[in-house]
């Protein structure tokens, strides 16, 4: 029989530890430090890496500006404001720095100091932009690693908590397990460590990226260039976006530099809304999924290729923040080993794409007056899913009736655009960017994480549940997420007509949506 003393416990192990977290802007990593703050008060520190912006010189003001104002905190303000404003003010470090700039940008003298005041590292930088260029990607989803892991072995070997995505899968097929992922195209080696060995992979991007911008003939022309490079890499060696491609060589990285020390990787699939905290439904940004609703709610899709009798692996977010916390426990406690745990819902508990479809479309048909935000007058029109052979088939008509037609009112003295072809335009763009997250061909597995979770004390498995299995999807996508989407992540309707912004998955992060 288990005593309370076998099981893990998340206040235990964090009890005067000092935290340091990357990418706290982002959409996820902001969940998380909620529920830090929240819910483990014997933190004693949290150091916050933030990168200064053109509005903000430094972290702190960046974290007063576009972290502590969210509408993350709003449970906390409203509850315990006191205790809000003391945790700012007493256990919080802001540490001006880049992740992708060797030692973040700081002298070797502060990157020391700031390795001697942190027992942990959680990272959950990243540019979630599926269609990034493929020097920033390279540099922040992969190459930032190598600072990161230098910073946990300077400070003792502490744990590197490291953010990664599902989709590094790539285009395998079938039951995918918590574990380093075999590229399809095979042509980079493995290590006899187990990792791969990329350091000839990214030699080589890195030389492609430099011929494509010597190539061009301004530096304007770099991001669009480098963004093909990016997805004809990717798919070469077997992803489907640079986001994905990226995320993957990163994971090798930390998986080299970290070998026979603390590491844990948590690979979250689509992330959106929160179920319960800190409020339901609190979301911030255009995600994957929002992406499709956005344009069904203003009219500017009807169909779009996907299986709907597939399985679409979405997440809530603070799930994924609560497998964080959970891995930072477990890695303080027991040390010196490399995890993988994928936080995820289609193996306990699937909800296929058609599903998802019907969920989302009745319930904005019945109450979409709900949503202002989002529904600008009554959806009056179905969404259907089609194979990809006839959305190709349909495209390529489309294309040619609507360019003639764009023609003909040129000639005539109208506007080439008309509200036909902007739906084309849109239909088009959402295909490109999301359609492999709506067709997948693999099963996320989830076995180690919930392991994990059993491994917890009953409080903490309470407090901090990562079981999918609780979500009933019908109330989720269909009452919290519309809710959530139209109160949290749009603005008020605009009075003059403004494109429709899509934004790629995340944590995400992101770009902001969160595939992560």
């Amino acid at each position: 029989m288990n005593t309370p003393t076998d099981f893990l416990s998340v206040s235990r192990q964090l009890a005067g530890k000092r935290v340091l977290i990357t990418g706290t802007t982002g959409f996820l990593a902001k969940v998380l430090l909620e529920k830090l703050v929240r819910d483990v008060p014997d933190i004693k520190r949290f150091v916050l890496v933030i990168r200064a912006s053109k509005a903000c010189t430094t972290a702190a003001e960046r974290f007063e500006r576009e972290i502590l104002s969210s509408s993350v905190f709003d449970r906390l303000r409203e509850e315990q404001p006191e205790y809000l404003t003391h945790v700012v003010r007493d256990k919080f470090i802001f540490v001006t720095g880049e992740v992708t700039e060797p030692q973040f940008g700081l002298s070797p003298q502060a990157f020391a100091q700031l390795a001697d005041s942190v027992d942990i590292v959680v990272n959950s930088a990243a540019s979630v932009n599926f269609r990034e260029a493929l020097d920033q990607a390279l540099e922040i989803n992969a190459l930032s690693l190598l600072t990161l892991t230098e910073l946990t072995k300077l400070a003792g070997h502490i744990p590197l908590v490291h953010v990664s995505t599902c989709y590094v899968n790539g285009y395998n097929q079938g039951a995918m397990p918590e574990q380093l992922v075999e590229p399809t195209a095979k042509r980079v080696p493995r290590h006899a460590d187990g990792y791969y060995e990329v350091r000839a992979l990214i030699a080589e991007l890195q030389r492609k990226i430099a011929l494509v911008k010597r190539d061009c003939a301004t530096a304007a022309e770099w991001p669009q260039a480098l963004t093909e490079l990016g997805i004809r890499e990717a798919n070469h060696h077997g992803w489907n976006d640079t986001y994905t491609f990226t995320k993957w060589i990163g994971e090798q990285i930390a998986c080299r530099e970290l070998h026979g020390k603390s590491l844990t990787i948590v690979r979250p699939a689509i992330i959106e809304s929160t179920l319960c905290e800190p409020k339901p439904g609190w979301i911030e940004g255009v995600k994957v999924a929002d992406a499709l609703i956005l344009a069904y709610a203003r009219g500017k899709t009807k169909f779009f290729p996907a299986k709907p009798d597939e399985i679409v692996d979405v997440i809530p977010a603070d799930l994924v923040a609560n497998s964080i916390i959970l891995s930072m426990a477990e890695s303080l406690a027991s040390p010196g080993q490399t995890r993988i745990y994928q936080c995820c819902s289609g193996a306990s508990n699937p909800v296929k794409i058609g599903a998802l479809i019907d969920i989302l479309q009745t319930a904005s048909q019945r109450n979409w007056q709900a949503y202002e935000k989002l529904f600008y007058s009554p959806p009056d029109h179905d969404f259907r899913c089609v194979t990809r052979p006839v959305f190709l088939a349909t495209m390529r008509v489309m294309k040619l009736a609507l360019g003639a037609i764009a023609w003909a009112r040129t000639i005539v003295g109208l506007k080439p655009s008309f509200a036909t072809l902007e739906a084309f335009n849109t239909t088009h763009e959402l295909a490109v960017v999301f359609s492999f997250y709506t067709s997948p061909h693999y099963t996320f597995q989830n076995t180690q994480l919930q392991a994990l979770e059993a491994q917890m004390c009953e409080h903490d498995r309470r407090v901090f549940s990562v079981d999918a299995r609780q979500i009933d999807w019908a109330d989720y996508m269909g009452r919290i997420h519309l809710a959530g989407l139209n109160r949290f992540a749009l603005k008020e309707r605009p009075r003059t007509k403004a494109p429709l912004d899509l934004v790629a998955p995340d944590a995400a992060h992101v770009a902001t949506a969160n595939v992560r």
